[in-house]
C-alpha cells in the first residue's frame, strides 16, 4: 500500500513539475495579436527592414568581401555591412529582443528537501525526511504585461537600429558628394589652367614681336601660378575627404575611392510641410520614443499589479518508516500535503511609489517626444531650405550665369585676337567663368547633401524628380536608406 501511495505521490509531483515548467502563468490569457506580431518582429528571421538582407549572408560576405564600384549604392551597402555603429545598434536590438523569453517565463520552481535530525514518532511510524516542490504563479496578466513591455522596448531598439543605418547612409552620401565636387573642381581648374597656358603662349609670342606688353605677360603668369596653386591645394585636400568616407566604411584611410562616381541628379518634389508630415509617420527617432512611452505605460500597469498577491502552489511528501507495531492500520504510509500560499503586499507605500515612478518616467519621455518633434520639424525646414536654395543656385548658374560667362569669354577671345579688347578683360572673364563653374558644382553637392539629410530625418527616401525634368518620381530606398519602396 505504501508503494502504491508513493507511486501516486510521484505522479502528482511530476504533474506539478510539468505545470511549473510552462512558460506562462495558467492565470494569464493567450497573447494578443499585437503581442504575437511584436514577438515575430523581434525574431531575426523575420527582419525585413534596413540591413537584414545582407545580415542573412554574413558568413559568405565576410569570407568573400564586398565589391565597391563607382555606384553610390555599392558604397552604401558596404558601409551598412561593415559599419561598427550599425553593428552596435543591431546587437543592442538583438539583446533587447532576447528579453522576451526571459520575462514571459514563470519563476523557477523551488525544491525543498529536509531530514529530521530527531525522527518524529507518529502512530503509523517515524517520519524520516520531507520532500517538497513549490511553484509561484504571478497575478493575473502580470506575465503578459512584462512581455509586452519588453517587446515595446525591443521595438524601440529596432527603430534606433534603423536610425543608425540612416545616419550611416547620410554620412556616405555626403562624403561622396564632397569627393565628387572636389574631383569636378579639380577638373574644371585644370581645364582653365590649360586655356590660360595657351593664352600665355599667345601673349609671349606677341610680346616677342612687340605687339604685346610686358605687364600683360607678367599678369598671365601670375594667374597661371594662382591656378596651379589652386590645383595643388584641391588635390591635397582629396585624401582628407577620402579618409572621411573610409571612416564611415570602416576601411583604412588610404583605401582608394573611384574618381567617376555617378550620383543622382534629384530634387525633392514635396514642400517642407509635406516632408514634415511624412516624418510624423516614418521618423525612427519619433517611433522609438513612442514605443518607449508605451513601454512605460505598460510598466505602470505592472507596478500596480506588483501590489497584488502572487499564488504559490506546492506539494510535500513525507518519508515515513514502518510503525513499531506492524499491525497498525496504514503503517509506513507516506503522507502527502497539497499547499497553497500567497505573499502579503502590506507595505503599500513601496508599491504606490513604484506606480508614481513609472508615471513620472512616462511623462518625462512624453516631454522628450515633444522636444524631439520640435527639433525634427526645425531640422526638416532648414534642410528643405538648404536643398531648394542649392537647387535655385544650380539653375541660376546653369541657365543664366555660366552661359553668359561663356558667351562673354568667347567675345573676349575674339576681341583679343583682333585687338579690339584688352587682355585684362579676357583674364577677368576667364576668372569669372571659372568661379561660376566651381560654384555650380558646389551648389550641386549642397543640394545632394541636403537631400540626404531630409531622407534621414524622414526615415526613408522622399519623393523626388530629376533636376532636368518636371516629372515626379519616387526613387528606390535601396540607395537612400537600404530598403526598397
Amino acid at each position: 500500500m505504501a508503494i502504491r501511495q508513493r507511486m501516486g505521490t510521484s505522479s502528482a509531483v511530476l504533474g506539478l513539475l510539468v505545470l511549473a515548467g510552462c512558460s506562462t502563468s495558467p492565470f494569464d490569457s493567450p497573447p494578443s495579436d499585437t503581442q504575437s506580431a511584436i514577438r515575430r518582429l523581434s525574431m531575426p528571421s523575420d527582419s525585413a527592414e534596413l540591413g537584414s538582407v545582407y545580415r542573412a549572408e554574413d558568413a559568405e560576405q565576410k569570407s568573400s568581401g564586398m565589391v565597391v564600384d563607382s555606384s553610390p549604392e555599392s558604397y552604401v551597402r558596404y558601409a551598412l555591412f561593415h559599419s561598427p555603429t550599425v553593428e552596435r545598434a543591431y546587437q543592442q536590438w538583438r539583446a533587447a529582443s532576447e528579453r522576451l523569453p526571459q520575462v514571459r517565463a514563470l519563476p523557477d520552481p523551488r525544491l525543498n528537501i529536509g531530514f529530521f535530525l530527531d525522527e518524529v514518532e507518529t502512530r503509523v511510524g517515524p517520519q524520516q525526511a520531507k520532500v517538497g516542490i513549490q511553484q509561484t504563479f504571478p497575478w493575473i496578466g502580470k506575465l503578459q504585461d512584462r512581455e509586452d513591455a519588453a517587446a515595446k522596448g525591443a521595438l524601440a531598439a529596432w527603430y534606433q537600429y534603423q536610425e543608425a543605418q540612416l545616419r550611416v547612409v547620410e554620412q556616405v552620401i555626403k562624403s561622396l558628394q564632397d569627393i565628387v565636387y572636389l574631383d569636378k573642381a579639380i577638373g574644371i581648374t585644370k581645364e582653365n589652367y590649360a586655356l590660360l597656358r595657351s593664352l600665355e603662349e599667345v601673349v609671349r609670342a606677341r610680346y616677342r614681336v612687340g605687339a604685346g606688353s610686358h605687364p600683360e605677360l607678367i599678369r598671365v603668369q601670375v594667374e597661371l601660378g594662382q591656378l596651379e596653386d589652386r590645383v595643388i591645394g584641391l588635390e591635397a585636400l582629396r585624401p582628407s575627404y577620402v579618409a572621411a568616407l573610409n571612416a564611415v566604411l570602416n576601411r583604412e584611410p588610404e583605401s582608394p575611392v573611384s574618381v567617376d562616381i555617378d550620383l543622382p541628379n534629384s530634387v525633392a518634389s514635396e514642400n517642407a510641410e509635406q516632408v514634415a508630415q511624412m516624418a510624423r509617420q516614418w521618423s525612427p527617432v519619433l517611433q522609438s520614443i513612442s514605443q518607449r512611452i508605451e513601454q512605460e505605460r505598460v510598466r505602470t500597469e505592472i507596478a500596480r499589479k506588483d501590489g497584488y498577491p502572487d499564488l504559490t502552489v506546492g506539494l510535500e511528501y513525507i518519508v515515513t518508516d514502518e510503525a513499531a507495531n506492524p499491525s497498525i492500520a496504514e503503517s509506513g504510509d507516506d503522507p502527502i500535503m497539497l499547499t497553497f500560499g500567497i505573499n502579503l503586499p502590506i507595505w503599500r507605500e513601496k508599491y504606490d511609489a513604484g506606480v508614481r515612478e513609472s508615471i513620472a518616467r512616462r511623462l518625462s519621455i512624453s516631454r522628450d517626444f515633444d522636444a524631439q518633434s520640435n527639433t525634427l520639424w526645425a531640422q526638416i525646414y532648414r534642410a528643405w531650405f538648404e536643398h531648394t536654395d542649392a537647387d535655385r543656385r544650380v539653375r541660376l548658374y546653369e541657365d543664366s550665369l555660366i552661359p553668359k560667362a561663356q558667351e562673354s569669354l568667347s567675345a573676349s577671345l575674339g576681341g583679343f585676337r583682333t585687338g579690339d579688347s584688352e587682355f585684362l578683360d579676357l583674364l577677368d572673364t576667364q576668372r569669372t567663368l571659372l568661379e561660376f563653374m566651381i560654384a555650380a558644382e558646389r551648389a550641386r553637392a549642397d543640394r545632394g547633401k541636403a537631400l540626404a539629410t531630409l531622407n534621414r530625418l524622414v526615415g526613408r527616401a522622399i519623393p523626388t524628380r530629376d533636376a532636368n525634368s518636371s516629372q515626379s518620381t519616387t526613387p528606390q530606398r535601396t540607395h537612400e536608406n537600404g530598403d526598397e519602396s
